[in-house]
């Protein structure tokens, strides 16, 4: 699991004081600093794999895919503390959030690579706290399984398995219009 930077809470202040001081990627979630797990060769590799796809497939169009470490912070409401993500992908395609160090708003897509360690963070917390900001399309790509899950929100802004693939076929995505991806390709 993604472990805590610290056992106590803190505000989004002293959140970036850290932030700047600390070689670690950290991520600020309803007040608790988590740090993500070490990435493996496979999940480097995925990533790549998904990034140049991504980056072939927007060529031309409005969109631009991100990939980590770009910290994202993501609104919920105006009540909520905003909470500070680093997802292994995003395809942001509303600019208006872009600052020199990061992007607040909410992407329209974000791909997540789970490792042994942080699949509940990743299946639930972040699954949860997406579905809520309104990230019209989640990843989750599994390399332990081959398997890739794909959920894009509904009419009443929740998360619908659009698509799952294991260990072969074509994942596709539902808010980009032809964009598949061969299972073969990233998993090999």
């Amino acid at each position: 699991m993604n472990h805590l930077y610290q056992n106590s809470p803190m505000s989004v202040h002293e959140y970036y004081n850290i932030r700047e001081k600390s070689e670690n990627l950290l991520e600020y979630i309803d007040g608790m600093v988590y740090m993500p797990p070490s990435l493996s060769t496979a999940h480097q590799r995925i990533s790549r794999k998904l990034l140049i796809q991504l980056d072939h497939y927007l060529e031309g169009k409005s969109c631009e895919v991100f990939h980590a470490p770009f910290d994202i912070e993501l609104k919920v409401d105006h009540s909520e503390e905003a909470k500070i993500v680093i997802p292994d992908l995003s395809v942001i395609c509303d600019k208006s959030g872009f600052t020199d160090s990061r992007y607040i708003g909410v992407p329209t897509l974000i791909v997540e690579i789970l490792s042994p360690s942080n699949q509940a963070h990743d299946l639930i917390t972040k699954l949860n706290i997406y579905m809520k900001s309104g990230v019209k399309e989640y990843w989750i790509v599994n390399p332990m399984l081959h398997s890739v899950t794909v959920y894009s929100l509904n009419l009443e802004g929740l998360y619908e398995q659009h698509d799952i693939q294991t260990k072969q076929g074509y994942i596709t995505s539902k808010i980009l219009q032809g964009f598949s991806v061969d299972l073969k390709e990233i998993f090999e």
